[in-house]
């Protein structure tokens, strides 16, 4: 190709992307208007909302204080403990207080309530919240040896805290569910979802979980805002712990009310069952085995299980 074919067909290249971006003004104008609508949703304003991606780095920060030495490429020793310790929580502290600042503000604007002084009440809860994280690491130690003893292909601790899903889940619950006790509005929620997006286990930060408690597998499971579960129960995948389906008209007049089931002690829900219902009780140290249907209660010791389905063989043809 000559130097005029080239100079010619780059002249018509410049033509076209001048062409194209000629028309992004009108895409902006428009995107612009659309923020004024109200079939659509947006933050605009003054004040800055909660940050998922900050929220997200607590989360690695917070492994990393709850695991010691597990979560991050430098040596944790006797000699440099109490400085790893000193710097992560500093970091967590200041980043945590902030975004609870943030959350707080954003619900005073949106709900026009008066002035919280929500800095104060976010380095407050941040404190508060510091203040539970050893409890919380005590509560995951028990949740480890419990995964330990249920599942005979765990050949070490370390294993469970650096692979399992289901731990990784509960962790983020127990923080989660830690800050939605201190009434902080949308970070847990951020934190748990991030969690199900991670694992496929869908815990809501609301739900109460007694200590040792034990995901095998995980994928599918779901334990929703007001179930209650006591210790040493174990569940397995695709296990549902759910609300009955409600008319839309209704949804507001039962947000306060229990709409998830409780199962007390040393319980064993095999994969596939679904529970459902605020009145359901499976009593302690029952066995619900798997593909199970359930909106009734169960009284302590039970065994459950779904008839044997009827298999049909037949030879292939070939």
């Amino acid at each position: 190709m000559d130097v005029e074919s080239k100079e010619s067909q780059c002249d018509i290249e410049r033509k076209t992307s001048r062409k194209f971006r000629s028309e992004i003004p009108e895409i902006v104008d428009e995107l612009v208007l659309s923020c004024s609508r109200e079939d659509c949703f947006n933050h605009i304003g003054l004040e800055p909302i909660s940050s998922r991606e900050a929220i997200i780095d607590l989360l690695h920060r917070a492994f990393r204080i709850l695991y010691p030495g597990y979560f991050t490429q430098k040596r944790v020793d006797e000699i440099n403990l109490t400085y790893y310790f000193g710097q992560e929580i500093t970091e967590f502290f200041q980043i945590l207080s902030q975004q609870i600042a943030l959350a707080v503000r954003h619900d005073c604007v949106r709900y026009e309530q008066p002035c919280s002084l929500c800095q104060e009440r976010g380095a407050e809860a941040a404190i508060d919240f510091g203040k539970q994280i050893q409890p919380i690491r005590i509560l995951l130690a028990r949740d480890i040896h419990a995964a330990r003893e249920g599942d005979p292909a765990a050949t070490s601790f370390d294993e469970i805290i650096f692979s399992y899903p289901g731990l990784y889940a509960i962790t983020v619950y127990r923080m989660a569910h830690q800050l939605f006790e201190q009434g902080i509005p949308l970070i847990p929620r951020i934190m748990t979802e991030y969690a199900h997006s991670r694992t496929g286990i869908d815990i809501h930060p609301g739900a109460h979980i007694g200590e040792s408690f034990f995901i095998d597998h995980g994928t599918g499971v779901v334990v929703g805002e007001t179930t209650e579960i006591g210790d040493r129960v174990r569940i397995y995948q695709g296990v549902t712990l759910g609300a009955m389906a409600i008319p839309r008209d209704a949804v507001k007049q039962l947000v306060s009310r229990k709409r998830h089931p409780s199962v007390e002690d040393d319980v064993v829900i095999y994969s596939g069952s679904t529970i459902l219902g605020g009145d359901t009780v499976i009593g302690a140290r029952s066995v619900i085995g798997g593909n199970v249907w359930l909106t009734e209660s169960v009284p302590p010791d039970t065994l459950v299980f779904a008839k044997k389905p009827e298999l049909i063989f037949k030879e292939r043809k070939h």
